[in-house]
């Protein structure tokens, strides 16, 4: 049994190929069932659906996928954010999609998997059939909030600055700072909430210099002049938006949390104006910290038609 594995009985790993190299995923539940494909967010991988996926792939083909830079996906070396520009690896996602046989499927994402979502979605909708959106806001917004609040997600700003930067004071300590935000985030401020096991991928990732790496420049592309901030100021002087269903979760005690806007009033006024919302009570990482009212919330979504 490879590292990960009883995490999700049942599912096969799989590597996909891709012009910028290989990623890697999970697979799991019947053959002619739809598609969904789970994006998880930062700092973590595909591991953090491991209490949702099994009962996701009671009714779905679940694809649980590491995002570029991520888990055991390729990590492309990058600079100043390009190769992690949302709408070119929404791009990349849709063609290792098509390698699998999927060209429509249901679409889940987490935090930074979340921004890869929906940009994927406003780029290609043909492509998502329904959106869940885990815990964020669009990126515009967001840092429409840290400019008129310094200091609030201090990492945004922090991971966003030129490299080497960055990469240097991280690598210092990756497992401190990793498990710091992972703690900050968390409801009980504390890892009780992560499987052991899940921690264990966690770190082997985010200990690799590439990785960490990529993960800043996940932040740079969507710094506060670059490329998702650009890309959302353009679709919003358009009117661009989501005409598939939409799902928000957020979470009570992390980003709904002392805001003077819901995530719901955000996704109504600027992409998602016919949006749902299911509040959850959880931290940031509703995932592992929340699995039977996440997973519920999810299950009621994509079975709608």
């Amino acid at each position: 049994m490879a590292e990960g594995d009883d995490l999700f009985p049942g599912f096969d790993p799989l590597w996909i190929e891709g012009p910028a190299g290989r990623w890697f995923a999970r697979v799991g539940g019947r053959a002619d069932a739809p598609p969904l494909l789970l994006l998880h967010g930062f700092p973590q991988s595909h591991a953090m659906w491991h209490r949702l996926a099994p009962g996701l792939a009671q009714t779905h083909r679940v694809i649980a996928l590491d995002l570029k830079g991520y888990g055991w996906s390729a990590a492309p070396d990058s600079d100043h954010g390009e190769a992690y520009a949302k709408r070119r690896v929404a791009e990349e996602i849709v063609a290792a999609m098509e390698r699998i046989g999927h060209i429509r499927f249901r679409l889940a994402g987490h935090d930074r998997g979340a921004r890869v979502a929906y940009r994927l979605a406003l780029d290609t909708p043909g492509r998502v059939e329904r959106l869940a959106l885990l815990d964020i806001v669009p990126t515009h917004v967001q840092w429409e909030r840290i400019e008129a609040q310094p200091g609030m997600n201090a990492h945004w700003p922090s991971q966003a600055r030129p490299a080497p930067e960055p990469e240097r004071e991280i690598a210092r300590d990756p497992d401190g700072y990793f498990e710091g935000l992972l703690r900050r985030w968390s409801n009980r401020d504390d890892l009780s909430a992560f499987d052991a096991r899940a921690l264990t991928l966690y770190r082997q990732a985010w200990n690799v210099p590439e990785r960490i790496h990529a993960m800043c420049e996940d932040y740079r592309a969507g710094g506060p002049d670059g490329p998702d901030r650009a890309a959302d100021r353009a679709d919003l002087a358009e009117g661009r938006t989501l005409p598939m269903p939409v799902l928000v979760l957020a979470s009570r005690h992390y980003l709904d949390k002392d805001k003077p806007e819901t995530a719901l009033d955000a996704w109504r006024r600027t992409f998602a104006p016919k949006a749902e919302e299911v509040s959850i009570d959880s931290g940031h990482f509703m995932a592992e910290e929340a699995p039977e009212a996440t997973g519920a919330a999810l299950t009621k979504f994509f079975a709608g038609s």
